[in-house]
């Protein structure tokens, strides 16, 4: 494959650590900022295609994505013919996906739309959040309507975040959240943090859009896909990889 000439492409400063790989996929521990695979202005600026020409292989291809902003584990497929079992896997939910991020240390607010059931009452923490989600071609923000529910995700605290001093590690009034969705819509993991009051650190999408330059890395989505794990559809063997992208 040729890779088309994109104009004023920035050169995103970030390294792609591979972490697994075999003679069927390799699994890399994407940085923020780097998108999954070519879209809009980005192309060579890509995991698929640092991977493309970093193995010389155009046949390799994405098991599932991850949004640019959004660091984490991601599998990618070099057989073409194992393509459908890696993809099947995910489509079909048949992943255990686990993801952390930094929040607001605050009460909750009660979610125009939806469902929150607490797990563990009467502490509000851990609780399962269930909405229907939707996002529009060309409108930046997907949102929450009333209907039937396509997306669960269930939230609890995660660990850590204070130094030896009992100071908070990412500032005052910030902690870490522990996501597990059930279920993959277009930035579920964000709405529903927003949804509860909590937007997640440095998203630029919610609860507002803010207009940043493509070329400013200063200031990271602090959300991360930390743990991965599935029983391989072509070995029966059980995978677990996890992410060592910091918080922060």
């Amino acid at each position: 494959m040729r890779h088309r000439f994109v104009k004023q492409e920035p050169d995103i400063p970030f390294e792609l650590p591979v972490v697994y790989e075999d003679a069927g996929i390799i699994v890399v521990d994407k940085p923020h900022f780097l998108a999954t695979t070519p879209r809009g202005m980005w192309y060579r600026q890509t995991a698929l295609m640092r991977l493309r020409e970093m193995y010389g292989d155009d046949a390799i291809t994405p098991a599932h994505r991850l949004d640019r902003l959004t660091a984490g584990i991601v599998v990618f497929v070099r057989d073409p013919a194992l393509r459908g079992a890696y993809q099947m896997l995910f489509q079909e939910r048949r992943t255990s996906k686990t993801y952390e991020c930094l929040a607001p240390c605050a009460p909750i607010v009660r979610p125009r739309y939806g469902t929150i059931e607490r797990l563990e009452t009467p502490r509000v923490f851990p609780l399962r959040r269930r909405s229907r989600i939707v996002k529009r071609r060309g409108v930046l923000q997907a949102y929450e309507e009333p209907g039937e529910v396509n997306a669960e995700t269930v939230i609890e605290l995660g660990a850590g975040g204070m130094a030896i001093d009992g100071t908070p590690t990412w500032g005052s009034g910030v902690r870490a959240y522990t996501l597990h969705p059930s279920t993959g819509k277009t930035h579920q993991l964000r709405v529903h943090m927003n949804s509860l009051g909590l937007p997640i650190r440095g998203d630029d999408f919610y609860p507002r859009v803010e207009q940043r330059a493509y070329d400013d890395f200063s200031q990271t989505l602090e959300l991360v896909a930390r743990r991965l794990s599935f029983i391989d559809p072509v070995s029966g063997e059980p995978r677990e990889f996890i992410s060592r992208v910091p918080l922060g």
